[in-house]
């Protein structure tokens, strides 16, 4: 049994083909019901015992029809009318559509077609129609799409093929597309599947059409004798011409594959010029350009771009549409327009930016160089025509002054150095010069526009450094002198320690000027590292003990706002630093750390050791593998921008404003770490902190013992580990004549005073001249020569050579406030001296003197 929609459909299908369809009649309904009524008044007329085998005969022949009906309407042979598809307009649509429509049921059976499908498929009448696979069975060309047609009805799936049919003819045939798509979204129609066949000869054929006139235009583009190239904005190259691509020596396939940009072909600064037509929404620009291209093997090529290119309605460029004309092959008989070849040349490969102006500042003719040079400065400077906005807003009255004189025709006018509109601080040096022009004229001046930037640089650094070069001498020599007073107070403090007890009430008083020495002196340390000058005292460190002891003062420097924490490794090896230079190294970067944290932070400092196979797998260009002590220094601050944290060590380099800074922070914490024998690194995110690590090579007290232990071992001796004894006062008394050289008469008579109380001779000397001298009369009895290093008339260097000449095997101490290494170059190679940096106590001094008089010669 059938259901009601194969019912409607099949019927839909049959009344395509009757010639005409009978309707339902109301008339037909009245007499039925007149005859039925006429017949029961006829039965009453008759009375109720003659009527009675009537109404039986009439009722049966109604039940009789009654059942023939339904039987009829179970078959399809009777069927109920559907108003909806009695409507009169939507059934001719698909009935007269131009495409042919077809319905199949779930067993491929046409169920509905219309006239155009029977003549699409060339059925001869009704009883001909067939499904879309039996029609074009056995065609090879069309096979594959009608499985791919059928496979989606089956799956209740739209799918659609355009297909070539061949003809009768071999030499014509038509193209039909075919679709099938689901009756409808219910489940129990969604089995009959709607077919549509269109013939689609003719719309193929004027694509085929339109499509042989492209290729003919495009053939005809490659080989113009013109070359033609298409740009985005991206600056890639999206079509260029069979003809350019000779003249470069490209291949077609490689520029079309999209690696080619137009900065490729273009020479210099060529391809900003195309990038410089201020954008106006909506419009469509071309511009005139003379400039080179440069060939695939580096030769460059004269060519004059006209470049048309739309902006769309918010001012984004489309893809350019550009002509090429080849200058290089101009008839060189023409000597104007050779000369005119010459001079655009020039003119676009000048590495000076060059512009002609009018009257108000608007840019008439620029070349490459400027074109470029605007390009890298802020979008206002490259939005907009006046050479005024290249210009930073506090230094424009000078160009436009300068613009203004050569518009009235003056000369000689003065250059103008002008800061550039530009994110970042630059400089450019403008010439301006009068052009002779009549009053229509557009171009009124020429600019040559030069980037000072890089000179500008150079003359600040250069200044930077002579400005600090003269501090540090003057710091060296301030250094000098009171490193001088600081020993005569030193010095006489120690004697009035000496004379005074413990239990004196003075005594505290003395040690309080003691103290303020000592600061007195460090800061003179402070000044000599300044000036490059100090001397360096490494010893033996705890770090930790180290950071301990600075920790009070690095809170006070960072203030309130900014939270210190310190995280100590445990068992930390010991290393050899200068004490002061270290703790100088860390107030340093807590420096730098509290000023990158204006509105608060956190500071870190963290220790930790770091074994060689650590260093190994760690990330650290150019350090060694071998233990280090890890100082960790770390901040949340505003970080370091990545193009410059490459620079930050580089003298006189510094991100604060003018005047608050001196750029020497990081150099000097670098070349404190590096002459130390450590290594330091940066590790910066912008927005989120910077963290230094500082490695400082492990050292190992156990090294100088060592040769001992072994001949020990050698020798056969048991080897007994030292028991460390209380240790006793040295023994700082002795006896010798010693020539004391000083220029300084309060600090010489201190320090001879000093020595004579030890046991020592002393015989004193104002300079080098008078120390020959007295080692002349002395013939021989002097033991010791201790001086200063800087005298008049004659310096210490130059004594100590003189005095080595009358005797080799003289014993000498030099006492400076200077580095050791300040004055040895000044010295005879392979000279032997002891040195004794200022300020120095009196122990300090005995104590060098007895050991310089006890060693070996």
């Amino acid at each position: 049994m059938t259901t009601d929609t194969d019912n409607e459909l099949r019927s839909s299908f049959a009344a395509v083909h009757e010639p005409a369809r009978r309707g339902g009649s109301i008339l037909l309904v009245l007499l039925v019901a007149g005859a039925i009524i006429a017949a029961a008044v006829a039965f009453m007329t008759l009375g109720r015992s003659q009527a009675q085998p009537y109404i039986l005969a009439l009722l049966a022949l109604l039940a009789m029809v009654g059942l023939f009906t339904l039987f009829a309407f179970a078959a399809g042979i009777v069927r109920f009318a559907d108003r909806l598809a009695e409507d009169p307009v939507t059934r001719p649509i698909a009935d007269h559509a131009f495409d042919g429509l077809a319905v199949t049921d779930p067993r491929g059976h046409v169920v509905y077609a219309n006239t155009a499908y029977l003549a699409l498929t060339g059925a001869t009448g009704p009883n001909d129609v067939r499904p879309v696979e039996r029609v074009f069975i056995g065609n090879p060309d069309v096979s594959e799409a009608v499985f791919r047609l059928l496979k989606a009805a089956r799956e209740g799936k739209r799918q659609q093929e355009e297909v070539r049919v061949a003809g009768a003819d071999a030499g014509h045939g038509r193209w039909l597309r075919m679709r099938v798509r689901p009756l409808s979204a219910d489940k129990r129609q969604a089995k009959f599947a709607v077919w549509s066949v269109a013939d689609i000869t003719r719309d193929r054929e004027r694509q085929e059409d339109v499509f042989q006139e492209l290729q003919h235009a495009i053939e005809y583009l490659d080989h113009a004798p013109c070359g033609f190239f298409s740009v985005n904005a991206r600056g890639e190259l999206v079509y260029v011409n069979a003809t350019l691509a000779n003249w470069l020596d490209y291949d077609l396939a490689e520029i079309g594959s999209g690696g080619l940009k137009v900065a490729d072909i273009m020479s210099g600064d060529g391809a900003a010029l195309l990038t410089s037509i201020v954008p106006e929404p909506g419009e469509v620009k071309t511009e005139v350009f003379d400039l080179d291209l440069r060939m695939r093997n580096g030769k460059t090529m004269p060519v004059r771009l006209y470049h048309k290119l739309a902006f769309g309605a918010d001012g984004t460029p489309g893809a350019s549409r550009t002509l090429v004309i080849n200058r290089a092959r101009d008839d060189h008989s023409d000597p104007q327009r050779a000369a005119e070849v010459r001079f655009m040349r020039f003119f676009d490969h000048t590495p000076m930016a060059i512009a002609t102006v009018d009257k108000a500042g608007n840019i008439v003719r620029a070349n490459a160089r400027f074109a470029k040079l605007t390009q890298s400065l802020s979008p206002a400077g490259t939005s907009s025509k006046s050479i005024f906005a290249v210009v930073h807003e506090r230094d424009r009255g000078g160009l436009v002054a300068a613009i203004g004189k050569a518009a009235d025709g003056q000369g000689d006018i003065a250059p103008v150095e002008a800061a550039l509109d530009s994110a970042k601080e630059r400089w450019g040096q403008f010439f301006v010069t009068s052009v002779e022009h009549d009053a229509g004229d557009a171009e009124a001046a020429i600019v040559y526009l030069l980037d000072t930037t890089e000179k500008r640089t150079l003359e600040n650094s250069f200044a930077q450094s002579q400005k600090m070069q003269a501090v540090g001498q003057l710091a060296g020599g301030i250094a000098h002198d009171f490193n001088n007073v600081l020993s005569a107070i030193m010095m006489a403090n120690d004697f009035l320690l000496n004379a005074h007890k413990p239990t004196d009430p003075s005594f505290q008083d003395i040690m309080q000027i003691k103290q303020n020495a000592n600061r007195a002196a460090a800061l003179v340390r402070q000044l000599l590292a300044f000036s490059r000058k100090q001397t360096l005292r490494p010893q033996v460190l705890d770090i930790g003990d180290v950071l301990s002891d600075i920790n009070v003062l690095l809170k006070r420097l960072v203030g309130e706002k900014v939270k210190p924490e310190f995280v100590y490794g445990r068992d930390l090896w010991p290393v050899k630093a200068d004490l002061s230079q270290f703790e100088q190294v860390i107030v340093n970067l807590a420096v730098n750390a509290r000023d990158a944290m204006p509105e608060g932070g956190r500071l870190t400092v963290r220790t930790n050791n770091m074994t060689a196979k650590e260093v190994e797998r760690g990330d650290f260009k150019g350090m060694p593998a071998a233990d280090y002590v890890c100082v960790e220094v770390a901040d949340t601050g505003t970080g370091i921008p990545a193009d410059i944290v490459d620079k930050i060590f580089e003298p006189f380099f510094s991100t604060k404003e003018v005047g608050k800074g001196t750029g020497l922070g990081l150099s000097t914490v670098y070349g404190i770490v590096k002459q130390t024998g450590g290594f330091i690194y940066v590790d910066s995110v912008q927005g989120k902190g910077t963290t230094f690590r500082i490695f400082l090579p492990r050292h190992f007290p156990e090294a100088e013992k060592a040769p001992d232990v072994a001949a020990a071992v050698t020798s056969g001796a048991p080897v007994v580990a030292e028991v460390p004894a209380k240790p006793k006062a040295p023994d700082l008394t002795g006896q010798g004549t010693i020539l004391l050289v000083e220029d300084e008469d309060g600090l010489r008579s201190l320090n001879a005073r000093g020595l004579r109380s030890r046991g020592y001779t002393v015989i004193e000397a104002e300079n080098g001249l008078d120390a020959l001298e007295a080692l002349e009369r002395e013939e021989g009895a002097v033991d010791l020569v201790v001086s200063d290093v800087v005298m008049p008339e004659m310096d210490g260097p130059t004594m100590l050579t003189e005095m080595r000449k009358r005797n080799p095997e003289l014993r000498i101490i030099f006492v400076s406030g200077y580095a050791e290494d300040a004055f040895e170059k000044s010295l005879p190679e392979g000279q032997q001296f002891n040195f004794l940096p200022k300020p120095f106590t009196l122990s300090q001094l005995v104590a060098a003197v007895k050991e310089t008089m006890t060693a070996t010669s």
